[in-house]
């Protein structure tokens, strides 16, 4: 969407459907760097903005796309119409930047639809209880895609994306990555959560929760892309992708004396809505325990703020952090009836000398935490080591 060029090739594959005999409805993002342009530029004026007034301004990156998305169509004489996300009757809470989609009435789309227009509408986008303007958060106009395809009983819902589908691995490090023909729900759901940044989760959980079924496909060639469904084929494969998430650091509290005291220690991060990862609990040498957890990069300096302030009330010596260490995890739901990953995982991370800080485990996942400069290294190494 980035440019004029870009957007006639949306157009172009906008019109093949629609003349295919399909009822079309697109959701757009921002164009290009648009969204940051916006954020620059609420900066030059107020260092701290509201949320409701931020989300009156980035709201109008996506209604930029839409509208020159429909001019580019009507210069192909094809019936399109343009909608905002309170013209679609998208409705949200009022948790400005980070809105959840509450429902879809629809009314409107569904008479354009019965007037055979192609409706393209702003995604990222809704409208809260009191009329005003909300933003999705992350992986917004994905959302507002898979929810308005719930809500429209839509047969399929189709990311148009800078990649041709879902890979075992990010392509740019494993060159011999694969390209799944289909995935299922929970595997996908697990990828996004991890670091795959194909899809984002909001928006696979709510496939998940209303049945929808995705396809990811290149929005520049004209190829099959990677279905994700309730059930995927069994391709054999124990293990489905490798994924690397930056966006960790690594907090430890170190000397606490009271055996209770860890839990009041997520007790102060809950109240800051500061989420906690992988969690391990060990004895210190100089006595007492050790907490060791993790935390997305951006709330590193409050969580270590907070337990910092704290130290006293959770009896404890010290605390230190880390944003230099990466997640790095395997996804497979035939993980389940199969022993042995785990090991087979330290293994291939050993054998390359590669330190592991911490581990966790789920039904379909093993994640373990490394140091950075050797995240590349581990990808690599459990594909070669599983795909």
């Amino acid at each position: 969407m980035a440019n004029a060029e870009k957007l006639e090739n949306v157009a172009g594959r906008v019109a093949d459907c629609y003349n295919n005999g399909s009822k079309v409805i697109v959701v757009v993002s921002a164009q290009g760097d648009t969204t940051d342009d916006l954020i620059a530029k609420a900066a030059e004026i107020n260092a701290s903005p509201s949320k409701r007034e931020m989300d009156v301004l980035l709201s109008a990156g996506e209604q930029i796309s839409m509208s020159l998305l429909a001019m580019t169509l009507e210069a192909m004489k094809l019936p399109v119409v343009s909608l905002t996300g309170w013209q679609a009757e998208i409705f949200t809470d009022t948790n400005y930047s980070d809105a959840k989609v509450e429902r879809i009435i629809g009314e409107r789309i569904r008479k354009e639809l019965d007037k055979n227009r192609i409706i393209i509408v702003a995604g990222f986008q809704g409208i809260d209880k009191y009329d005003n303007i909300t933003t999705l958060g992350r992986g917004g106009s994905d959302t507002t895609a898979v929810a308005l395809a719930a809500a429209l009983n839509a047969d399929i819902c189709e990311i148009y994306t800078d990649v041709d589908g879902v890979y075992t691995a990010d392509p740019r490090i494993v060159k011999n990555a694969k390209k799944l023909n289909d995935i299922s729900y929970d595997e996908m759901l697990e990828l996004a959560s991890l670091g795959a940044n194909v899809l984002h989760n909001r928006s696979v959980e709510m496939a998940l929760k209303y049945s929808v079924t995705m396809e990811v496909k290149s929005s520049f060639e004209k190829v099959a892309g990677t279905k994700i469904k309730d059930v995927s084929k069994v391709e054999k494969m124990l293990v489905r992708g490798v994924t690397r998430d930056n966006d960790v650091a690594r907090i430890i509290v170190r000397g606490i004396a009271e055996r209770a005291k860890p839990f009041d220690v997520f007790k102060l991060l809950a109240k800051s809505n500061i989420s906690v990862d992988i969690i391990l609990l060990s004895e210190s040498r100089d006595g007492g325990e050790d907490l060791t957890f993790t935390v997305a990069k951006k709330d590193e300096a409050a969580a270590l703020k907070i337990v910092q302030d704290n130290l006293d009330f959770l009896t404890a010596k010290s605390v230190e952090s880390n944003a230099a260490v990466s997640k790095v995890s395997i996804v497979g739901a035939g993980m389940t009836s199969n022993s042995g990953v785990a090991s087979m995982a330290f293994e291939a991370l050993v054998d390359s000398k590669i330190d592991i800080k911490l581990i966790t485990t789920s039904e379909i996942s093993v994640s373990m935490i490394v140091d950075q400069s050797d995240a590349e290294k581990a990808v690599v190494a459990l594909h070669e080591k599983f795909l």
